[in-house]
């Protein structure tokens, strides 16, 4: 099923159940005596605007997220979470203090039990019916993921056939890659080897390619990591057969396909609940910062100005989420045409290119301010990897294993591995820095995202960090 028709059938599922919820407990209340609004017409604005809560409830815990042969149980467990935090904010949203504290809760309050089952029971049933349904398309081959199967060899090939009994996981194999092109064309079931480790770009991009599972024979630790290292600049899901898993740091989830688990590299471990919670504190620190300190920002301004000539901000093609290229904005903390004469180069503790004020405000961190604006445009994060420029990172990534799995996330003002490295100078401190950030990446969650925010506070206090 194609997304967009997934995501409208979800809004129109949603839609029934909510709404059909509301009008069977206005009649529950009308039956049990309560003073209710008989009118259905008079009821629609009210209907709407608990349409409109749970949805954006529903979208906060990733009810919208796209959906594979998951567990239609696990999904149902999610609703049940949904649903009792969004009734229980409703009863406390429409807690009387001067009456419900005083006396025990009355049946017209008790009864909001009924919403939450009936609530519940629709919504389940609505979703599940839609499952099945997916379920029933990816067997008849509707919605699947195109998949290429690493590795040549006997496992690779059990785990082709499991996958080819199992049509409802949404796998549509495209064939096999091998290590050798000895190997290129040579058969196995009604599939082939389509081409080799270095062309798997172009066989990603040629055939849609979403989902690259690993099952190659390991002869040493750094082969493997060469080949996810490949991989990572892909926009693909990357997988791999679990007798691999303790050669490959960080961690994983696994996935069983009957009886045999495949384990996800690098899957997004934040759940969908944080990083809305992560996105919705991004852009409330952006507006606060921006709007509530823009006096200062504007004496910032004009002390550049004064100083040299130039523009007050200072623009730069970056490397961001998914090798995404966006322009970053800072305060001009350098003269102008700083790299004219040495080309791209990195900046260093006391750059001579850096002016009176710049070093001021670099000091006070004072010149990263404009990039909450990046933050605003969902360019940039509070907290993640400072983004690199085009020209470093197509040489890092050749230099550096997994240096390009950085862009699995969304870069940031500050990080783990700003607060814990000074300078990227030389290349072994860029490789201590992408440890901090893979490090980052395993343990992303909003209580590590709050504790890099204070020790970067702390820092800029106590003048200590670059």
């Amino acid at each position: 099923m194609p997304k967009p028709i997934e995501k409208i059938l979800l809004f129109c599922s949603d839609f029934v159940a909510i709404n059909l919820t509301y009008i069977f407990w206005i009649k529950i209340r009308q039956w049990c005596g309560f003073y209710y609004e008989s009118e259905l017409l008079l009821n629609i604005p009210l209907m709407f605007i608990l349409y409109f809560y749970w949805v954006i409830l529903f979208a906060f815990f990733g009810l919208y997220k796209s959906w594979y042969a998951q567990s239609r149980f696990d999904e149902f467990v999610v609703i049940l979470k949904t649903v009792s935090i969004g009734v229980i904010l409703i009863f406390i949203l429409t807690f009387d203090y001067s009456v419900d504290i005083k006396n025990p809760p009355s049946l017209s309050r008790i009864i909001i039990i009924s919403y939450w089952l009936m609530l519940l029971f629709f919504v389940g049933l609505g979703r599940i019916s839609l499952r099945t349904l997916q379920r029933k398309l990816l067997e008849r081959g509707i919605g699947r993921r195109n998949t290429i199967i690493l590795g040549w060899n006997e496992k690779a090939q059990e785990l082709y056939d499991k996958l080819k009994t199992a049509p409802a996981l949404g796998y549509q194999l495209i064939g096999f890659i091998s290590n050798s092109r000895d190997n290129l064309n040579k058969k196995h079931a009604d599939s082939s080897v389509i081409g080799t480790l270095k062309e798997i770009p172009g066989i990603v991009k040629l055939n849609n390619v979403e989902v690259i599972i690993i099952a190659v024979n390991v002869r040493s630790p750094k082969q493997i990591i060469n080949i996810i290292s490949r991989c990572s600049d892909l926009p693909v899901s990357l997988k791999i057969v679990p007798d691999l898993y303790d050669i490959v740091m960080g961690y994983g989830r696994t996935n069983q396909i009957y009886g045999m688990p495949l384990i996800e590299i690098m899957p997004n471990l934040m759940p969908e609940w944080e990083r809305q919670a992560k996105r919705i504190m991004d852009v409330g620190v952006s507006l606060v910062v921006l709007i509530g300190f823009l006096p200062i920002w504007l004496l910032v301004s004009i002390a550049i100005k004064l100083e040299s000539s130039g523009p007050v901000l200072f623009k730069q093609k970056r490397v961001g989420l998914g090798g995404k290229i966006f322009t970053i904005y800072k305060f001009r903390s350098m003269v102008q045409h700083a790299e004219k004469e040495t080309g791209p180069v990195w900046a260093t503790e006391k750059d001579p290119r850096v002016t009176f004020v710049g070093r001021i405000i670099r000091n006070l961190r004072i010149d990263e301010i404009p990039q909450f604006i990046n933050i605003l445009f969902n360019d940039m994060s509070l907290v993640g990897p400072r983004p690199e420029r085009p020209y470093f990172v197509n040489r890092l990534k050749n230099e550096i294993p997994l240096y390009s799995r950085r862009h699995r996330m969304k870069p940031g003002i500050t990080g783990w591995a700003q607060i814990k490295g000074g300078y990227d100078t030389t290349l072994k401190n860029v490789k201590k820095k992408l440890e901090y950030d893979l490090f980052y990446l395993e343990n992303m969650s909003l209580r590590m995202d709050l504790k890099i925010i204070f020790r970067t506070l702390y820092t800029v206090i106590a003048g200590k960090g670059q």
